[in-house]
Formats: C-alpha cells, structure tokens, sequence
C-alpha cells in the first residue's frame, strides 16, 4: 500500500509538471466602433498597453474595439448585462441609459474649445457620473469628438441657405429639432447608411464632427463643410460600476488609471481634425469659415431649442442647464482676470 501511494504522487507531479495551468487570469472585454489608424484607435492601443505595462495583475486584454461586437447599442447592453467590462459610448447612445446626456447637444451650449473643457471638467462631470452611477455605470472619462459642424452637396452658409433642404439628423431629439430651426427638412438615418443616403439623394445635408465627417467618406459626398461649431460632440469611457468595485484594488487601480490623460485626449483628437483641415483637398472638400456675427445668425435661429430640450427631456435636465451657466459665468470671470 505504501508503494501505491508513493507511485500516485510520483503521477500526480508528473502530471501537474506537463499539462498547462488553468488560467485565473481576469478576460477584461474592451468593446468600441473606431475606426484604425485614428486617434480614437491610438487612445485604446495605448489604453491596452498601459495596462499590460502594469504587471502581473491576472488581467487579460481582449480589445474588440473597431465594431466587432456590433452597435453602441450592444455596447450599452453589454456593460450593463456584463458582458463587456470597459466600453466607448458616444453621447447619444448614453441616452438610452442616462436620458440627460442629450443636454451636451444643445446648440451653442458652449462658445469654444476652452470654455467646453473647464465646464465639461469642474461643473458636469460630477453630475454625469452621479447619473450614471445609479444605473450601475461607472464614468471613467469624457472622450472628445468635437464641435459639429454642417455639410452639404452644396455650400450652407446661413440658416436660410438649409430650408427645405433634405438633413440628415441623428435618432437624437437635439439633431431634429436643431434642423426643424433652421428650416431643414429633418430625415433621421442611422450613421452607417449616411454615405449611401447621400449618394441616392435621400439626404443633401447634416451635421457631424471633423473627425467623423472625412475619413468616414461623407466628406466626399457632401464636400461642403461649414464650421458652424453649434454643438459639442463627447464619447464617455464607461465600466460597470458593480464590476469594477468587486476587483482586487491592484486591479481596479490598474484599470482605471491607464487611460491617457482626458487633455492629452483632447489633444490627440484636436490635432486629428486639424490635420483634416489642412489636408482638405486630398479629401476632396471645401471649408467655409464664418464670422462672428454670421454664427449669431446661427445662435438667434435655434435659441428657442434649448428650453424645448429641457422639457422634453426632464430629470435633471434643468439641473445641467443651470450648472453650464454658472460654469460659463466663472470661465469668463476667469478670463477677465487673466
């Protein structure tokens, strides 16, 4: 008997010698629709490396982050079903969790880039991440997109210029209404199907951010873009909340401090969408600039929308609004003593 045991250990270490270990590592499912090559695609590839960079912690990468789990739709009900740990969702997809997040559309909210980035920093990302929060949703950080800006088969100069224009408008309340102002006939269509729509003539027109509007193909549709600036556009960088918290703290560490800085972000994309200016006509696409007193023309024409957002949205929405004006009243008040 005494042999016996001795043979089933010398086995058993065989055995645990030549088969390969169970893994105990953590698969952390990181789900996005970039685009490669982009900054978008940079933050995550750096995103990933940071976090292999960071050690032994037991955790596993698995980046499907150019659309291969499908639309932000699935990513929204993937974080909160579970099966995605870390995600990108655009505002607009936010507001199926969070219906208050469609407040950042409002046109003219903010007046520039810098005025958006001390706003979005001191006065909003609390408030968002508290919304959030109660649906089981961690905020992370903002992921800017840009300003939004107008194009057309044609130049849209002015608001009188859109009327009865066919514009395509997101399933967003904010892009309606903001094309009913300005006299556009408002077509709602989903973003992938903008190229198509424009080459059949289903719509003329729309909005979109630089870096979604040139490598996307639109600019070669519709290669008339005027900068508008008239709303700005974030991503969020989001985790379930639950899931997150229940992680070693060497993990959760490591996780939530691996993103690139929210300015350098910022910055990343900034200087994307500038190099689409300066590239325009390898793009195939005219800019029109406008001045200060055509962009009030802008402002007057779709002033009456933010109110109608408001009601319409309820919640908190008042709560924003009211946050971004004290925010610009201390942004300019800060301006003034520089």
């Amino acid at each position: 008997m005494h042999i016996l045991h001795r043979l089933a250990a010398i086995i058993g270490f065989v055995l645990v010698s030549i088969l390969p270990l169970e893994s105990h590592a953590v698969v952390v499912t990181v789900g996005g629709t970039g685009v490669k090559d982009t900054a978008g695609d940079k933050k995550w590839l750096t995103y990933q490396a940071n976090v292999e960079a960071a050690g032994d912690a037991d955790l596993e990468m698995r980046m499907l982050i150019y659309g291969e789990l499908g639309s932000e739709d699935v990513l929204v009900n993937g974080i909160r079903r579970g099966r995605i740990q870390v995600a990108n969702w655009s505002g607009l997809a936010t507001t199926i969790v969070v219906p208050e997040m469609a407040m950042l559309y409002t046109p003219f909210l903010f007046d520039n880039y810098s005025e958006a980035d001390f706003i979005m920093d001191n006065y909003l990302f609390a408030a968002y991440s508290k919304l959030l929060a109660e649906q089981d949703v961690h905020l992370i950080q903002w992921d800017e997109i840009g300003f939004n800006q107008v194009y057309g088969k044609t130049p849209i100069i002015a608001p009188v210029d859109a009327q009865g224009v066919r514009f395509r408008t997101s399933s967003s309340e904010s892009a309606r209404l903001f094309a009913e102002a300005i006299g556009a006939d408002a077509i709602p269509l989903g973003f992938m199907d903008i190229v198509t729509g424009l080459q059949t003539g289903l719509v003329d027109s729309g909005e979109s951010a630089i870096i979604m509007y040139v490598p996307t193909g639109i600019s070669g549709e519709a290669n008339h873009l005027t900068l508008t600036d008239h709303s700005f556009a974030t991503s969020i960088i989001v985790m379930k909340k639950s899931w997150i918290e229940r992680r070693p703290e060497a993990q959760k560490r490591i996780l939530l401090d691996s993103f690139i800085d929210v300015n350098d972000g910022r910055e990343w994309t900034r200087d994307e969408w500038k190099t689409f200016l300066d590239e325009n006509e390898k793009w195939g696409f005219t800019t029109h600039r406008i001045a200060t007193e055509q962009r009030d023309v802008w402002k007057e024409a779709v002033a009456p929308v933010s109110r109608r957002l408001i009601d319409g949205i309820g919640g908190d929405a008042q709560l924003i609004w009211d946050l971004v004006q004290e925010g610009k009243a201390a942004f300019a008040a800060q301006q003034d003593n520089k």
